[in-house]
This record gives structure tokens, sequence and C-alpha cells, in this order.
């Protein structure tokens, strides 16, 4: 369900700008085996329009070894990615010293590890404000309150990936990093 509100917490963007706030009606369980689907898409995969269609990259996937679980709850979570994607507009640049407040909700939903690291990536350049966005309501689409940081961390590279974005050897370790010992391929 998609509705329209007025903006009233952003400092910088113009008084009365339009923005859409976004209701998920059946929040997607991120688990970690979907963590590991999204993970497997990623290193396999350049681009997630490279990605085969649905049927096509389901038998991939359970021939992967995932279960059907896993991969109908990545699927339906990177199609909501590809529509939020395809959706987005920038109304207008951000003009010097704007910054993004973030609604109760949000921030409720978010935690503030997660928003802290949000506007980590944005100041430092990794996320633009469209892919922040895209970013945080991919986030409040799954059903984790407070968001971990080590879910977010995949939201944001798959944000980047469905961008084909850029993304620095020392960001990608971080956002691949999930405690464990891991090699890049």
């Amino acid at each position: 369900m998609l509705s329209v509100c007025r903006v009233t917490a952003t400092k910088g963007c113009g008084k009365g700008d339009i923005a859409v706030c976004v209701a998920w009606p059946n929040p997607i369980k991120f688990t970690q085996s979907m963590f590991d689907v999204l993970v497997y898409l990623y290193e396999n995969y350049g681009a997630l329009n490279a990605c085969p269609d649905g049927d096509a990259l389901t038998k991939k996937l359970a021939a992967a070894g995932f279960d059907e679980e896993e991969i109908t709850d990545a699927i339906a979570w990177l199609q909501g990615l590809q529509r939020v994607t395809q959706d987005s507009k920038v109304l207008r640049e951000p003009t010097q010293g704007a910054y993004r407040v973030y609604a109760g909700f949000e921030t409720s939903r978010l935690g503030a590890e997660a928003v802290t690291f949000l506007s980590f990536l944005e100041a430092s350049g990794e996320l633009n404000p469209t892919q922040r966005e895209i970013v945080v309501e991919r986030a409040l689409a799954i059903d984790d309150s407070p968001v971990p940081l080590i879910k977010l961390k995949v939201i944001v590279l798959m944000v980047l990936w469905s961008q084909q974005a850029d993304v620095d050897i020392l960001l990608l370790e971080e956002l691949l990093d999930d405690g464990e010992d891991r090699l890049l391929n």
C-alpha cells in the first residue's frame, strides 16, 4: 500500500516537498539463510539484472542447495528492491548542508546503530540520498526491529549491486563482514 504524505522532518529540501510513504503489510522474514541466498547471488552474478528470470533462478538456487522458503523470500525481497529502484526518482539534488531526519517509526524500526551506519555511509560518499532512501525502504520491509547491523549491511550491498554501483574494496569487506573469517571471491 502506497500513500503520499508531506515531508516535515527534512532540513534543506524545501518547504512542502512531497515524499512517498510506504506501508509494509507483510514484512519479509530476513533469516540467515536468506542472507546466504543474497550473498550467493552477489558473488555469482555481476548485477541484479544479470540474474535469470524467476523460474530459472529458483532452479539454480535449489541446485546450489537452498530450500524453497529461502529462495521464495529472497526472490520476493529482490523483486521489491527492483521495483523500488526502478520507481526511484531524484526530484532535486539536496542543497548544501541538507541532512536526513528520520521519522519516529523509522528510528524505532531501524534502530540507532543502523541510522548511524547509514549516516556514516552517506557522509563518506558511499551512498547518495536516493540509495539511502532505497536502503531505508528495503530495511523497513523486513521483519526485524531494530534491524541488526549485519542485515543492514547486506541490504546496502544489494542496493549498490542492483544499481551496478562501484563498491570500494574496503567497503565491500565491511559489508560482507559477518563476524566470521571470509575470503572474497
